[in-house]
């Protein structure tokens, strides 16, 4: 990039201010007048401020007619100095969102076997030009675009650019940047160019699922594409890729069912893969030598070419990941897709900064980038195009890959009204669209009622959020390993542990939970962030055996499954995965992060046992009530002496009872009189009873979870 010299500074800050800065070393940074130039037109500015700052005297002036953007402007003082008039802070304005808001839904390449049709949102920008490369010699071609209304560049090609590589040249403040088209459908190996492609080619009609009628539905199962079948022991032939995860009747070492089969006889309802849009931290020609769970977020509306079998050739990802969206929907699961809306890789290198620097991101009051997601960039949302990529781009997601739902990284950085757009760009499409996100209060300069957060559910109805409270109630604080939690023997969280397992609603007090309807909260204890509970159960329980762990292990799980909202599983879950205490294994090897198939067959009992919960969720309502409503009028809790915690629910003619005892005694519990059938115990789990008692009284075995009906 070649520097530009200049003796002075002078920026459009506002869409009728301008601020000049004249350094103290060029005539005392004084100066009596300043003259807006174009062409021939020479308009003079009216000065409003003048103040010292640094080594500088600061001019504010007023003109008197907003400027043309697109053209380029001269600024001039009382001694014949000259500077260029850059873009500034206007474009985090209000007026100048209002001024270029696009609507179109045409951004990006439109392409025709004859004709190809070229948009680029650029209202800052003096020039911009198209470089295409030709597929077989790589000949680049420069070719200018030409202006449009509310900023957008328009080009049209009368002939056909299949497989042609393309980027933009595009020029602000005198400045040249080559960057990939935000909107590209398909890029080159590493994402390093857009690329022209016929979307239409690897389209099929969408495979039809079960109908979802409500989020508590939804039982879902969190893997990483690379994770699920790199083990030497999964079965799988594509090893890592997405064709690999997309196979079916794969074995393990047991002969048992690995990979997508086993999944499905698991009995979870959604596939939930780590984001799988084009991210940076893989060398997509070198794969197994890095890692990455990708949060590196690089083009947004192209497939990963790391789980491609050939990242050269554009089609492959696409079809391929079509390929595995597809197989999981004949098997009757869904897939929801992590989505890394909130931030860029690298802000500096990204197309956003490139193409209209300063829109896309947010500052602080000082003018600095902000940097709530802790990577150095937090998104502006709650500007107009951004708002639109978001959306745009999840429409996209939704009609040409036929995904089920988003679960959104960090989605405490994005605002409200962003939020409630994606939701009714979801219903349009299809019923059944699940959304979920990381709620949490970032420090962003977003005001604090407008943020997609937990306090402000009540604004999101229907969009879950990760419950938090209810990991950390339940298993101890994910921050601090050595905590326990109410599954884990801690009855200081036994009043917590309840409000959780009714939906976190505030069962006692309307309006006082959390959340105002279980649908918005998603139940866990783990997932692919932090410690896994198996190696957090190593590290503060380090005196106990492994059996005693696995009856903890068991009992944070069931709790999970069983209680109101939607319960959410980390691949593994069921068979004690481990990361051999590897607390952040976002770039850790594959001996870290593969799923172990052999651990499926070593824990064969527990993987049982919650096989057996899932379907006691699955066959009963009582487990999945929709309303906090319901939950008031359907659960009771019973008198039971700390930690023991008991719910009572009534389901038509039939009675449920659950008791979870965390302690390392036996209790004795009275319930009613009856003939009572047990669906679990410390032991086993299924809607078939493995055993009928008498009521009156029932001993709780130690580390237990117990579900027992009477009908």
């Amino acid at each position: 990039m070649e520097s530009i010299k200049r003796i002075f500074q002078a920026y459009l800050d506002e869409m009728t201010i301008i601020t000049i800065l004249l350094p103290l070393s060029y005539r005392n940074g004084q100066s009596s007048s300043f003259s807006l130039i174009c062409g021939a037109e020479k308009s003079p500015l009216n000065i409003i401020d003048k103040i010292p700052i640094e080594n500088y005297l600061k001019y504010t002036c007023r003109l008197a007619n907003e400027t043309c953007f697109g053209k380029e402007y001269v600024i001039a003082d009382d001694h014949g100095g000259r500077t260029d008039l850059q873009i500034g802070a206007v474009i985090r304005t209000e007026a100048f969102d209002n001024k270029f808001y696009y609507e179109g839904n045409d951004l990006g390449v439109t392409y025709q076997r004859d004709r190809s049709q070229i948009k680029l949102w650029a209202p800052t920008a003096t020039q911009v030009k198209l470089k295409l490369r030709h597929p077989a010699t790589q000949y680049a071609e420069i070719i200018k675009m030409k202006l449009g209304d509310r900023g957008v560049w328009c080009l049209d090609i009368n002939r056909d650019l299949e497989l042609y590589q393309y980027s933009f040249l595009v020029q602000v403040n005198k400045t040249w940047r080559e960057a990939v088209d935000p909107y590209a459908q398909a890029v080159s190996a590493n994402g390093e160019h857009g690329v022209i492609v016929s979307i239409e080619k690897t389209g099929r009609p969408k495979v039809e699922v079960p109908p979802m009628t409500s989020p508590v539905e939804t039982i879902i199962y969190e893997a990483h594409i690379r994770d699920f079948t790199i083990h030497p022991q999964s079965g799988a032939k594509n090893k890592g890729l997405y064709l690999g995860a997309g196979e079916l009747n794969t074995k393990g070492v047991d002969g048992e069912p690995t990979g997508l089969s086993y999944v499905k006889e698991l009995g979870i309802t959604h596939l939930e893969l780590l984001p799988f849009h084009d991210f940076a931290g893989v060398d997509e020609w070198n794969p197994d030598k890095e890692y990455n769970w990708g949060y590196n977020p690089l083009h947004f509306n192209a497939p990963e070419g790391s789980y491609s079998t050939n990242p050269s050739d554009p089609y492959s990802r696409i079809s391929e990941l079509k390929d595995l969206i597809d197989q999981i929907h004949r098997i009757g699961l869904r897939v929801i897709m992590d989505v890394v809306y909130n931030h860029v890789y690298i802000r500096e290198e990204s197309s956003f900064e490139k193409i209209v620097p300063g829109y896309y991101f947010r500052h602080n009051e000082i003018g600095l980038p902000a940097n709530g997601t802790g990577v150095g960039n937090d998104i502006a949302s709650e500007r107009k195009m951004v708002r639109k990529f978001i959306v745009d781009s999840i429409r996209y997601w939704l009609k040409e890959y036929h995904v089920d739902g988003f679960r959104f990284d960090l989605m405490g950085i994005l605002d409200i009204e962003t939020m409630n757009e994606v939701r009714k760009v979801c219903d349009s499409y299809a019923n059944g669209i699940i959304i979920l996100g990381e709620g949490w209060n970032l420090n962003t300069p977003l005001p604090f009622q407008k943020k997609a957060i937990i306090p402000n559910q009540a604004k999101l109805p229907e969009i879950a959020q990760f419950n938090d409270q209810f990991r950390d109630t339940i298993k101890g604080s994910t921050f601090n390993i050595l905590d326990k939690g109410y599954a884990l023997g801690n009855k200081q969280y036994l009043e917590a542990a309840f409000e959780m397992i009714t939906g976190s609603i505030g069962f006692r007090a309307k309006g006082a939970g959390i959340f105002n309807e279980p649908v918005q909260s998603v139940n866990y204890v783990e997932c692919h962030d932090n410690h896994t509970l198996w190696d957090k159960l190593q590290s503060c329980l380090p005196d106990v055996d492994d059996a005693v762990r696995m009856r903890y292990h068991r009992l944070a799980t069931g709790i999970v499954l069983l209680a109101q909202g939607i319960p959410f599983l980390h691949s593994g879950q069921e068979f004690f995965r481990t990361k051999q205490g590897d607390g952040n294994s976002y770039r850790s090897p594959d001996t870290i992060n593969q799923l172990d198939w052999n651990r499926k067959s070593q824990f064969k009992e527990n993987v049982d046992y919650i096989k057996g919960l899932i379907q006691i969720r699955k066959e009963y309502p009582c487990f999945r009530l929709r309303t906090a409503a319901e939950i008031r009028n359907q659960v009771s809790r019973l008198p039971l002496p700390s930690p023991i915690l008991g719910c009572s629910f009534q389901q038509g003619d039939s009675v449920f009872i659950v008791i979870t005892n965390p302690s390392l005694s036996s209790h004795k519990v009275s319930i009613l009189n009856g003939e009572w059938s047990v669906l679990a115990d410390r032991d086993t789990a299924g809607i078939i009873a493995k055993k009928v008692f008498q009521g009156g009284e029932i001993q709780v075995e130690p580390i237990s979870l117990n579900v027992l009906v009477k009908k």
